[in-house]
């Protein structure tokens, strides 16, 4: 069993799918692009979030304009944000692991830190970090060494559980283990296809991950 399990915030303890959706159809409209579903953004979705901006868009998107379509992104999404609930076993999941646990978010530090709290759930991990920075959309493998750098936590004694294939990338790339999450951001298929154990709750992917 891993010694440390390292959880992914959005779409993963949180249910958030349907907000990001949401903000994501805003953030599109001001690009006079089309509105997606949610199973289309479970299939699509990808980092960079520039690509994921570029293929929905038909088109390149350049650096200026991400930084319109994120922030008009994260405008839409913390607006609604309190409407949120965590997935419907996240507590219950995280009690049965045995030893310690703690949270890597591709969100803003800033915005992340009391948002866990306002959930309660800060007691419950030994770090929790969010991305320290104006403007995300990068891979999340970076983040991962050094969160677990901060930790002192290697990468073989650790197990992230995610809900995307950029959440397997970042695993891989610092050794760790990787449980994902298939009730999350990503489509099955696409989840199956990296290889790798794909739980469909997060009980499971505990059960898994021990």
């Amino acid at each position: 069993m891993s010694k440390h399990l390292v959880w992914d915030w959005n779409g993963t303890l949180l249910d958030d799918l349907s907000l990001v959706v949401e903000a994501t159809n805003a953030s599109l409209a001001t690009a006079n692009g089309p509105a997606v579903t949610a199973d289309e953004h479970r299939r699509d979705f990808r980092r960079p979030i520039s690509d994921y901006y570029a293929f929905v868009l038909g088109r390149p998107v350049d650096d200026d304009e991400f930084v319109l379509l994120d922030a008009a992104f994260h405008a839409a999404y913390n607006a609604r944000l309190a409407s949120c609930l965590l997935a419907a076993d996240a507590l219950a999941a995280m009690d049965t692991w045995a030893g310690p646990q703690s949270l890597l978010s591709m969100w803003f530090h800033v915005d992340l830190v009391p948002t866990v709290e306002r959930y309660g759930l800060t007691s419950r991990f030994a770090r929790v970090d969010g991305l320290r920075a104006t403007i995300g959309g990068g891979p999340k493998a970076p983040h991962l060494a050094a969160h677990l750098a901060a930790l002192g936590v290697s990468g073989a004694d650790c197990v992230l559980i995610g809900d995307s294939v950029d959440d397997a990338l970042a695993a891989e790339a610092v050794g760790a283990k990787i449980i994902l999450y298939a009730g999350g951001f990503t489509d099955l298929d696409r989840l199956q296809a990296v290889g790798v154990p794909v739980a469909h709750s997060l009980a499971e992917a505990v059960a898994l991950a021990a």
